[in-house]
């Protein structure tokens, strides 16, 4: 179902929909400990799934291992495919830099070279936040390109955002990362030839270059790759497409920053854990009727291959759910953006655990929130787009279609 048709169905009310997300929730069978979500003591989630239609859903296609950023649109409603958005979109977006049409923003990972201009470490070791944003200053204090305006800012620890800003600009460049260690960042190259992108790449291998002899005497820092660049073309609003009015709650800028895409409100408080993000929720409840919680470290420690880290934050969540269901929500969603099962140490193309509960939702036979109880749920395996339209069928938020 398109999203054009959903918003033409959508309608105003007064119910509550709240969406919580486990980055990279989907898990295998870990040294036969059965998945994280499998080996965690979650009753709350559990109770929860007893109440709710369960399954599965694909956020891109089947077989397709998707990144986050596509991931978290199709979760929001838009058709990942049509409105393809880079990395360095989501990171100037969440550190709330105003971009505009035509703005051409990429993200940096500073990494570490050796004295043959190979690289050491990809992420600099992984430095503070703090030393990270000393070295933005002192890029942002030195570095000057021709004919455009060039800002640069902190996001986190190792990463930061550059945006290029003038006339006649591209978006469609090639990585510099080489992904591996033992070679040197790539030049910037068009992956389609014309004026534009040639032209682009041209002042981003003019900014690498000086950004190398900046960072030259850097112990850790001491260059940069480019990710995710791209062209910044405005979404649709999430607000006015569905009639909701729509808060984001997420501790990493990445997630502000496709929540800010959306239209979504951002919630700005210094949250770090997830007792924080529910504190907020509790907060902020009587301002907005659609709600997005994200939970980051399930994904981080699913790329670590830190299984006990994945159930440790489930366990965390479960335990804050009862103050989810006591502000009584009309609809809960919860599942994740996409898998990262601790096996594979990556995002990878498994069907997402879902359930979405509420007085209306047909609950079937599930009684856990788990892998393999869900291949007896209701609702099969879904497109990710479909959760936002079933949700609103649920709250509802949704006209009939025709006579």
């Amino acid at each position: 179902m398109s999203m054009e048709m959903i918003s033409q169905l959508a309608v105003t009310g007064d119910t509550k929909l709240a969406l919580l997300v486990f980055d990279g929730l989907g898990g295998l069978d870990s040294e036969g400990r059965g998945t994280a979500l499998e080996a965690a003591r979650v009753p709350n989630l559990d109770a929860l799934a007893k109440e709710s239609v369960t399954g599965f859903h694909t956020p891109i296609a089947q077989g397709v291992t998707p990144g986050s950023g596509p991931a978290h649109l199709s979760l929001f409603g838009y058709d990942p495919i049509k409105h393809t958005i880079g990395r360095g979109v989501l990171e100037a977006l969440g550190v709330d830099f105003p971009l505009r049409k035509g703005d051409v923003p990429a993200r940096i990972n500073f990494c570490t070279i050796g004295p043959d201009g190979l690289i050491t470490d990809r992420r600099a070791g992984r430095i503070p936040s703090e030393e990270g944003a000393r070295v933005v200053a002192k890029l942002a204090a030195a570095i000057k390109l021709p004919g455009v305006e060039c800002e640069i800012r902190h996001v986190k620890e190792y990463r930061a955002a550059v945006v290029l800003r003038g006339e006649g600009l591209g978006g469609e460049i090639a990585d510099t990362d080489p992904q591996v260690t033992g070679k040197p960042p790539l030049e910037p190259a068009p992956t389609r030839d014309t004026p534009q992108n040639r032209k682009t790449a041209a002042l981003l291998a003019e900014f690498a270059q000086q950004a190398k002899a900046i960072l030259a005497d850097e112990p850790k820092a001491n260059m940069l790759t480019l990710r995710g660049i791209d062209l910044f073309e405005p979404l649709p609003s999430f607000q006015d497409l569905y009639h909701l009015n729509p808060t984001s709650i997420a501790v990493y800028p990445m997630y502000k920053g496709v929540s800010r895409l959306a239209g979504m409100t951002v919630q700005e408080h210094g949250q770090e854990t997830p007792a924080d993000e529910f504190a907020i929720l509790e907060k902020v409840w009587n301002n907005f009727d659609y709600f997005f919680i994200h939970i980051k470290k399930t994904d981080s420690y699913g790329e670590d291959g830190n299984f006990e880290g994945r159930v440790h934050v489930l366990e965390e969540v479960d335990a804050l759910i009862p103050r989810l269901r006591a502000l009584n929500p009309d609809v809960i969603a919860v599942t994740g953006d996409h898998s990262t099962p601790s096996p594979l140490k990556s995002h990878s193309w498994h069907p997402v655990p879902l359930m979405i509960y509420s007085k209306h939702c047909r609950a079937d036979r599930v009684e856990g929130f788990n892998e393999t109880a869900l291949l007896a749920g209701g609702l099969g395996t879904i497109h990710g787009t479909s959760i936002l339209p079933l949700m609103l069928a649920n709250g509802k938020r949704l006209a009939k279609f025709g006579a």
